[in-house]
This record gives C-alpha cells, structure tokens and sequence, in this order.
C-alpha cells in the first residue's frame, strides 16, 4: 500500500505479540492425547528402553508430518477446516513434496501451540483472510520434502548408495539401477535418526503429480455417511446441555431471575444465573430450551438501551466530514481535485452492520474441574480459545486441553473466542460436561458484526482518464481490538485493504482511514473482511465514472490497467465468456468488477434482471479468475461459487438494525438466505499460473456485490449507493 502494499494487508503481517509456549509434556500427557487424535509436535521420539511397555514408534521428522510403520502418513493440520476444502488443499501440497501415496494420506487437528503452528501471516494459531495456502505453501512444501530427504537417506545408506541415485513414489523409495524398492514405513527407524535439513530443494512445478489436479476431498465420505463430527456433535460421557440467553442489550446486566417455572420441567438439572446471561443445563436440548423460555427474566439495559441504528448511521456519516489518518497517498491529490476544477465528481457508499449466521450455531463443551479445565468446539482461534477457557475457569493453561473439530461454517464468527469464554464460566457451576449451544436467535442477536461502512470518494476525470483520487473510509477497526499492536497511526490497513491498493493507474491518490466505533455492538471480520466494502465502493464509482466519460464499463477499466497485465488477462477473458456487449431485453444488464484481492487477480460479470416491482432475479454469473498455482481447481470453482452466493445473498438481503439497544433480527425469516430456485448459473474460468498460489476463499464474495450493483445501474440506469437493494428505488425504472 505505498507506503502500505497489498503484501501488507492484516493477513500478512508478522504480528510483533507471537507468544512462545513451552511444549513440554510428560509421556502420560502424550499418550493421553495421542489417543484423543489432537496432538503431534516437532520431535522425534527416542528409542524406548529394554523392559519398557511397548509404545507406538512414528516418524515424525516435523510439527506436520508423521508416518508409521505400516506406511500411513498422518498430516497434523495448521489451518482449520470450515468447508473450504484447507485440508485436502494443504495434504496434498505436503503429499506432493513428501511423495505419499494418496491414499493412505490421513488428517489430524493441530493441538493449541502458537509455537509450532502459528499462521506466518499472521503470527497467531488463527485460520482467516483468505490465506492458508498462501501462509503455508512453503512450509507445508518443506516439511514434506523435508521428511522425504531423510527416507531417501535411510535407504540410501542402509543400500550402500548415494542418495542422489534414489528416487521416490507413493510411499516408496527407489532404487532404478538395482532394482531395490523400500516402503516409507519400513525406514521410519533409520529416518528418525537422521537430521531434516532445513531448507531441503523442492521440485519443480513441472514434476508436480498431485497439485494441479481436482482430487476428491478428504473429509467428503464422513460427510455423506454420517461419521463426520463437528463440535456440536461431541457427546463426553455424562455431558449435560445448557442454552442460554444473554442481555439483549450489550453491557445489560441481569436485575432479577424467577426460575420456579423452569425448574418445574422435566429434564432440567440447574439454572445458572450470571451477571449478563442467565442457562439453563438440562439432560438435552429441548429441555433446557423450554426451561429457558419458562424463565422470568428482568433486565437491566445500562448504558446502551437507547442505541438505533439511526444513531449508528448519524456518527458514520458526520465522522466522513473530517479528514482521516493518512493510509497511502501519492502525487498532489489537493490540487487535482481542487473544487474549482472542472470534472471533480464525487459519491458515498454504505454497508451495513451484518450477521456470520453460519450453519452450525455457536456452541461449545466444557467440563471444568478444581484442577483442569477440557473443551471441544470448532475454531478458526485454536490458542486464544485455549487461553480463554483458562481465564474463565480460573486455571493455568497448563491445565487446559482444547479439542478442536472440523467446523460448520465459519466466516470470520469462530475467529472469536467469547464463545468459549462464556461456555466455561457455565460449565465452572456445573458438576460435569455440559454442551453450551446458541439457539439461532441467540447467535444472530449477539453476533460480534461485519461492521457498517460509509465510503466517500472524489476523482476527477481528464481527457476521459481518471487522473485523480480520493478515497475518504469511516467505520469501526476490528484490529484496534483483534491485534492491537497492527493498529498504527490511526490507519486499520484491513479497513484500507483494496483501497489502499486500488489497482488502477492513477497519478494522484490519497486514501484515508477514519475510526468510528459504533455503540451498542461489537464488530469482528466477516467473510471478505476488508475488502467487502472497499471493492464494492472502488468498482461501483469506475462504472459511474465510466459511464460520465461516456465508455464502455469493461474497456473504461482496461485503460486503466497497463500496469496489471494478469488484472488485464481476467478482465478480457470474463468479457469473452461473459457474452459481454450482445444485447439484452429490456430492463436486464451485465454489470463488471475487477479486483486484486487476498493475492487473487479477478473478474466478474452479473447479468441481472430487475422488474416493475424493483425485484432482482440472477440470470447468470461469470467469473474469471488467475489465483497463481491452482493446487486444486476443484476447490477454487467450489469456494468462488459459494462466495458469489454469499455476496448476492448480502446484495439482497444483508442488514442487521438496532432499536433501543436491540439487535432486531432473530432467524432466518427476517435475515434472509438465498434460496436454491434463485441461484444463477455461475460459471468460472481458471487462467493457468505459475505464480505463488492466492487466496480463494473470500473472494467470491467481495466480486459479487458491485458486479451485481453495477448490473442494475446497467438495466435501470438507477446507481444505488448503498446495501442491501432498496427495492423501492427500482420500481418503475427505466435504463436512461
């Protein structure tokens, strides 16, 4: 971002606060866990001793890799999985280097240990922002090949030749000139006592035999026939399950709790009554669901009982009157777009507050002892969650152990621990487990928000270039609370991230950060974090310059573009296979997005249709997408279609509002899904790369939002400046 670049984004900084643990155990410690599938560190076990009891002997050359004598290679996963397909994406870069056999390739959840599993682009155990293959292309690569280097070693002096003679495939290391052939688990002895290298040569591209190919996902079967177990499927013997509610106001306090009615139902076991939230535990969920709607609750609102969304919206827009921090400005902005120059345009964008409403509602098992606190949930924040079980039982972290599971949607929600937080301080009154679940309503009325944005933007157009800009961002910053130490000079660079680095050739631009925080809600990252706003902003203003300077919106962006050829190349193959520029009937447009985001080159057409009544019904969309190696374009078309059907979904109907402190929607009838007979044909068209892999997962969401706005402003020549769609705007408008 000059002075920030796009490799300077939140995602791809080494946060300064990267905590070292300790990872010592006892041999009961690692057996226990073992057992319990979570734990494998970046050791290798010493041989055992004469007379002790038998104990299983694995290679385990690195934190991520360890394989068995039978030949099965275990893969301990850094990133969690979400259904984003991370697991299979990331065995596979690891099984390439390592040369496993597919199909004995297994997958294990890595413990809680910043130490030895921290994202690098991020400098905390944290799955997010669209880089789990970009953070571990490397390392995933090394330790694979690292471990094959010291099984080529092992049979190469165990044969009396040198190892560069030997070559490997599918478990196996070979010999050519004397035919000998050594099965991986048969070397795992002589391997464990050779040192990895540290920076072992990796293979060509050209040799890759796994990455590149659309291999079937590993987590798929479980998923189908049932096995699969998220963390609200875990049942520890004698587990209870409580529900709750918490003050409908944020910072509320309980005043009064009559529970005579609840305790009446069968199937309750305890009421806890804490200082914002009152559970009920009972022996299943619908008991403790009944008992807590039989409760009689009296609440204390406090400071935030008077908060609108009016409120909200009124700080926002009065904050982007005032200049903000500086986040990246070249050439002489000021007397560009002085106001008594002719050309000088300007316009404001708004998003609204919105909810992750993931598939999976919150929830989260905890059994706290004196002496020792165990939790199960699924989390993109595998050591905060730690950490936060501990405070809230009031233990040491040693004496914490965290299981984490596969998750049922994710979107930035599980980036927070506060639900783990909460479930221990129930579970430290509970005698035994007890599975704490978020009904819906509860889970959408006390989300942590994708926050509100009001952009404000200037340019100026000279002999039809843009040959100024200004980008003016207000809104909350989720790093001022999520990684304080990144929040520099007033400047939160995701709320920046494809602002600041606006691909378009432009001589003069200033790009500004103003933090706003609105009261009465807390904000976090949402699926597209940054970029949400920013790319919906940037793109809706080029097509309404586009359209001053009299051009076509595709060739408008082209100009634009000499100095992003691989930008260039998607914008032109979107244009060929979207059918850009072939007429359409009356009240249908296409509308066109471009952007460099989470290190992915995209391009988006929406072809839209709006009728009398101002409803948008999807035609088709069409992607085009250079994302550098595609390790497996399966994955890619997979998450840039349900990105899109994430964006469209917000397009439509994305909008948490707040009265009297409030949040007003509960579920899925007054927060809207896309449902399945509105989903468009959404084709997508991968340009082949060589280039270090970018990120995938949310980008599908960031390209749908201002391609299907600028298709309206096509087929109604109505340029809506705020989500979601204000239907009222649309009804009767004809394209001018």
């Amino acid at each position: 971002m000059s002075p920030m670049t796009a490799e300077q984004s939140c995602a791809n900084l080494a946060l300064p606060f990267v905590r070292e643990r300790a990872a010592g155990l006892s041999r009961r410690s690692f057996v226990r866990l073992a057992a319990g599938s979570v734990f494998v560190l970046g050791f290798c076990l010493p041989p055992r001793k004469t007379g002790e009891a038998a104990v299983r002997m694995d290679f385990v050359p690195n934190a991520f890799i360890r394989i068995d004598t039978e030949g099965e290679v275990t893969l301990v996963m850094p990133q969690v999985e979400m259904g984003q397909g991370v697991y299979t994406s990331l065995s596979m870069v690891m099984a390439e280097e390592l040369d496993a056999d597919w199909s004995r390739v297994r997958v294990q959840h890595a413990p809680a240990d910043v130490k030895h599993y921290a994202n690098p682009m991020i400098g905390d155990q944290a799955t997010g922002n669209s880089n789990s293959i970009r953070a571990f292309w490397k390392p995933m690569r090394q330790a694979g090949a690292s471990a094959r280097f010291c099984l080529v070693e092992a049979a190469a002096r165990s044969w009396g030749v040198p190892a560069a003679e030997c070559r490997t495939e599918n478990n196996t290391v070979i010999h050519d000139r004397t035919g000998r052939k050594s099965a991986y688990g048969a070397l795992i002895t002589r391997a464990a006592a050779i040192e990895p290298p540290r920076d072992p040569p990796l293979k060509d591209s050209s040799a890759f035999r796994l990455i590149g190919r659309p291999l079937k996902r590993l987590d798929t079967p479980e998923k189908t026939n049932g096995k699969v177990r998220y963390g609200i499927d875990v049942m520890p013997p004698g587990v209870k399950v409580a529900t709750l509610v918490s003050s409908p106001v944020l910072g509320g306090k309980v005043a009064r709790v009559d529970d005579r009615r609840a305790r009446a139902i069968p199937g309750v076991r305890q009421v806890v009554a804490l200082d914002d939230l009152v559970a009920v535990v009972g022996d299943h969920m619908w008991a403790a669901k009944c008992g807590l709607e039989a409760l009689d609750i009296t609440w204390d609102d406090g400071p935030n009982g008077q908060v609108s969304s009016e409120l909200i919206w009124s700080r926002l827009r009065a904050a982007s009157d005032r200049e903000g921090a500086v986040a990246r400005e070249v050439g002489d902005v000021a007397r560009t777009l002085d106001s008594s120059l002719s050309g000088v345009l300007t316009a404001t964008y708004e998003m609204p507050l919105l909810a992750h409403a993931t598939m999976e509602p919150l929830n989260c098992t905890v059994h706290v002892t004196p002496t020792s606190a165990e939790a199960w949930i699924g989390t993109q924040v595998m050591e905060r969650v730690h950490a936060a079980v501990a405070k809230a039982a009031e233990l040491p972290e040693s004496q914490v152990t965290v299981h984490n599971h596969l998750i049922g949607g994710g979107f930035g929600r599980r980036l927070e621990p506060d639900m783990a937080y909460t479930a221990a301080r129930i579970a430290k009154q509970v005698d035994g487990p007890v599975k704490v679940v978020w009904t819906r309503e509860e889970d959408i009325r006390h989300d942590i928000y994708r926050p509100a944005y009001h952009d404000r933007l200037w340019a100026r157009l000279e002999d039809d270039r843009i040959v100024g800009w200004k980008h003016r961002v207000s809104g909350s910053s989720v790093l001022a609370r999520w990684a304080p130490p990144v929040f520099q000079k007033g400047v939160d660079l995701d709320g920046v991230d494809s602002a600041a680095d606006i691909p378009y050739d432009i001589p003069n631009v200033r790009v500004e950060f103003n933090r706003e925080e609105p009261p009465g809600v807390v904000t976090g990252f949402w699926r597209g974090v940054g970029p949400n706003h920013n790319v919906f902003a940037v793109e809706s203003f080029i097509d309404e310059l586009a359209r001053k300077a009299g051009k076509d919106p595709v060739a408008f962006r082209r100009t634009h573009l000499a100095k992003s050829p691989r930008l260039q190349a998607v914008l032109d193959l979107v244009r060929e296979k979207s059918g850009w520029g072939a007429p359409l009937p009356a009240r249908c447009g296409r509308g066109v997005s471009v952007q460099v985001s989470f290190a992915s080159f995209i391009a988006t057409v929406v072809e839209c249709e709006v009728d009398k009544s101002g409803e948008v019904r999807f035609r088709r969309v069409t992607t085009a997408v250079d994302t550098g190696i595609a390790v497996n374009p399966d994955t890619i078309i997979a998450q840039l279609q349900g990105g899109h059907v994430f964006g469209l979904t917000a397009a439509l109907y994305g909008e948490i509002t707040l009265s009297n402190g409030r949040v007003q929607q509960s579920n899925f009838h007054d927060y809207r899904m896309l449902r399945i007979d509105q989903v468009p044909p959404i084709d997508i068209h991968l340009i082949r790369s060589d280039a270090p892999p970018g990120g995938i997962g949310e980008a599908g969401t960031t390209a749908a939002l201002p391609a299907l706005r600028n298709a309206i402003y096509s087929a109604t020549g109505v340029a809506l400046r705020r989500m979601p769609i204000d239907r009222r705007l649309l009804a009767g408008s004809e394209r001018t």
